[in-house]
């Protein structure tokens, strides 16, 4: 079926909303930075399979951390490549960045907690000795 074709896959902006779980001014958001490109039949947004497939991979990359313009280029090469090599290459190269980022960002949240549960201790102390 063409992308385009008024079929029944076509959905308008309440929609798409609701079934993806975002605000209609999210979908407004990704469209006015290139990320989707819904029809607009008479100044209503409509919006096709492959921009309920982009907006699916969009939201995929948010939740996994990664940048708008980070989810650009994966898209960008998504659609540059129909074999898809390219963009799982550079998906592939992304995610071991981002998993090294978080493993450092873990060690950090574990020495904080560490810390705050030192306090956390100390201060519980003070109080049940009557001090402040």
């Amino acid at each position: 079926m063409d992308d385009h074709d008024p079929g029944p896959m076509h959905k308008g902006i309440q929609e798409v909303a609701e079934m993806l779980g975002v605000t209609q001014r999210a979908l407004r958001f990704y469209e006015d930075n290139g990320l989707i490109s819904p029809q607009r039949v008479s100044g209503t947004r409509i919006y096709s399979r492959r921009d309920m497939g982009r907006m699916q991979l969009i939201l995929r990359g948010k939740r996994l951390g990664f940048s708008i313009r980070e989810i650009r280029e994966f898209l960008d090469l998504y659609d540059r490549d129909p074999t898809q090599h390219d963009q799982i290459s550079h998906l592939l190269t992304r995610v071991r960045e981002k998993i090294v980022d978080l493993k450092a960002q873990q060690v950090a949240l574990e020495k904080t907690i560490g810390e705050l549960i030192q306090i956390e201790a100390e201060a519980a102390e003070q109080l049940s000795k009557g001090g402040a």
